[in-house]
């Protein structure tokens, strides 16, 4: 069964985040107060509906009392985005993800009930700046202050060398939880995912590590 969201507010985040889940097969409930918004997306959405997210009513027609999950995205007028979470709540909704503007917003937000708010343009900001410190790491996912997730190409020191042996974990405290790894077959450049690889893994060149470990001591390695 697919799964159903709603996402209320389409500025340029909320649309991106309709879309990418249109994109992956999923019913979405897109809805703006903006006629031009609405009409943008409707036909790559599973339903676009015009209507003002303060109206219980109109909400509950529209059906967002069914999706598995709403995301409001409406963080510019935060009186707006505080309102529309509790009438989500009113409606039962079970899990509500929500944009917020700043620190103080994301708080409140959490006190009424969203199960995850949403800093896009500070995590992005955290983003470029790690890509800028440190360009040798494809990603930076960052699960705490303390620790993240990177992609590394696999440094020449570790060619040949299976897992057990890079000393990885005891010299720098970081695991190895996946290696990305590209292969030909039949002429054409394939892609294969090792999730949680033995540590007799032979490392090869064009590898792709996925690190999990403490931001300094991936940075140390890096």
């Amino acid at each position: 069964m697919k799964k159903q969201f709603a996402v209320i507010g389409l500025g340029r985040f909320g649309s991106a985040v309709a879309l990418s889940l249109a994109g992956e097969n999923c019913d979405v409930i897109a809805i703006d107060r903006d006629e031009a918004k609405v009409r943008s997306i409707a036909d790559q959405v599973t339903l676009a509906v015009q209507l003002d997210a303060m109206d219980e009513k109109a909400l509950k027609e529209a059906g967002v009392q069914n999706v598995d999950v709403a995301i409001v995205s409406m963080a510019g007028n935060v009186e707006a985005s505080i309102l529309a979470v509790m009438i989500l709540k009113e409606l039962g909704v079970k899990k509500i993800m929500a944009k917020a503007l700043n620190d103080l917003h994301g708080k409140v937000l959490s006190h009424i009930g969203v199960s995850d708010v949403i800093y896009p343009e500070r995590d992005m900001a955290q983003r470029l700046a790690h890509n800028l410190v440190m360009p040798e790491f494809l990603e930076h996912i960052q699960l705490s202050p303390e620790y993240s997730i990177v992609e590394l190409p696999a440094p020449d020191f570790l060619w040949g060398k299976p897992i057990v042996s890079t000393k990885l974990r005891s010299e720098y405290g970081i695991s190895i939880i996946a290696i990305r790894r590209t292969y030909r077959s039949n002429g054409e450049k394939k892609e294969s995912w090792h999730v949680n690889p033995s540590a007799a893994e032979i490392i090869q060149k064009d590898d792709i590590l996925v690190l999990l470990g403490a931001n300094r001591d991936i940075e140390r390695l890096g």
